[in-house]
């Protein structure tokens, strides 16, 4: 018999029980579907994570100044300044695996325009914050280091407050808006970020140079000292760890902190966390697959069970085929076609299935459905190897039974 009528012949005898071979084919359209939806699933939270960490910024570094202390009751870090403008300076200027740095100072405040008001926080940066926070502009420009210097009222907007102080859609560049009952002049707006990992929207700011944050929204002035973080970029990504020991260093030095002292600032490397979260989601996609693939291996054991079921049903047509001149090989390759097709057919169906459930997942938690074709036909070609693996018993007990005492089987 040629391969192909040895196919035809297994479909045929397939066919002549449907019910029964979806039901045996049930296990391997599980573990199959389970495999691409969690894989894709994984795939696109992992993206997401990594989307949600591009908007704070590349290869960033944030530095918190110190831990503040009263009556034995210590604060968290950000609660003492000791960060000043010269130690900023010097991470700018003296560390070669630092592209940039700028300061964040943070308050919350009631902005104005002329028929609404809206409140948002308030950030008085510097014009590099942009860059390394890598903000782009959707309108108008950023502020200039002149604004900076000279304490200019202008200020660039997030894109919820554009959206609830004129509408959806309104370019505000030029616009006059109130802080604290002093007017600033619109010249920007940045493009879209969304939300942080904890639900912060980054578009609800409004951006101010930080000399004219001193001056007119910062309800007391520290001096030489910073009232907030300082975010740092990296000149790279694989300069990150380094420009990270190269601050902790110059800080160290600056504030002449022994080497039994505790440092009075912190400093976060974002791209640790990103890792952290990736590998977290790995971890689960990883468990979620295996999983899966236990299925699978169930699913070859219903095949492996429903075919010895069939070599049984079929004995005598076994004897017969046997009796006409059938050999060995052509029952063993008939009952391993009908296992392998099982399989396949199995395994195609529950690649759909998975790739459905994956977009309705993807729908419901915002995440991006990543598909990745390589697992599909992986996952595909795994359940025919379980069908050929389970299958091989029941079709060598078929090609190995007596004629005549198949011919004679009630």
């Amino acid at each position: 018999m040629s391969l192909l009528e040895t196919l035809v012949l297994a479909l045929r005898a397939l066919l002549r029980s449907k019910t029964r071979s979806v039901l045996t084919a049930l296990g391997i359209i599980i573990g199959v579907g389970a495999v691409i939806a969690m894989v894709a699933i994984g795939d696109g939270a992992k993206a997401s994570v990594q989307k949600v960490f591009d908007a704070m910024g590349t290869n960033m570094l944030i530095i918190l100044p110190g831990s503040s202390r009263s009556g034995g009751a210590r604060g968290g870090f950000g609660s003492q300044p000791t960060i000043t403008w010269d130690d900023l300076e010097a991470i700018r200027t003296q560390l070669p695996s630092v592209r940039g740095a700028a300061p964040e100072m943070r308050s919350n405040a009631q902005v104005f325009s002329e028929d609404q008001n809206w409140n948002t926080s308030i950030i008085g940066t510097t014009t590099d914050y942009f860059i390394v926070r890598s903000w782009t502009m959707a309108q108008g420009a950023r502020f200039t280091d002149a604004d900076n210097e000279a304490g200019a009222k202008v200020a660039v907007m997030g894109q919820t407050v554009v959206d609830n102080l004129y509408g959806k859609g309104f370019n505000p560049v030029g616009q006059v808006i109130r802080i604290n009952k002093t007017p600033f002049t619109v010249v920007g707006v940045t493009a879209p970020k969304g939300q942080s990992p904890v639900g912060q929207d980054f578009d609800n700011t409004v951006f101010v140079p930080a000399t004219t944050f001193r001056r007119q929204v910062q309800a007391q002035s520290l001096g030489t000292f910073i009232t907030g973080a300082v975010f740092v970029q990296a000149a790279s990504g694989d300069l990150t760890a380094k420009a990270q020991a190269d601050v902790t260093q110059l800080l160290r030095e600056r504030h002449r902190l022994g080497e039994d002292d505790a440092n009075d600032f912190d400093v976060r490397n974002l791209a640790e966390v990103a890792s952290g979260q990736q590998q977290s989601t790995e971890t689960l996609s990883l468990l979620l697959a295996a999983i899966a693939a236990v299925s699978l291996v169930v699913g070859g054991i219903g095949i492996m069970n429903i075919m010895l079921v069939s070599v049984t049903e079929r004995t005598r047509e076994i004897g017969v085929r046997v009796a006409v001149g059938a050999r060995p090989r052509d029952i063993l390759a008939q009952f391993l076609i009908e296992a392998l097709t099982l399989a396949v057919l199995g395994g195609i169906i529950g690649a759909a299935v998975g790739l459905g459930v994956a977009k309705l997942l993807a729908a419901q938690f915002g995440w991006p459905m990543l598909v990745r074709p390589d697992v599909a036909l992986l996952a595909i070609g795994f359940s025919g190897l379980v069908g050929v693996v389970f299958g091989l018993y029941p079709a060598r007990k078929a090609s190995l039974l007596d004629p005549i005492d198949a011919l004679r089987y009630e």
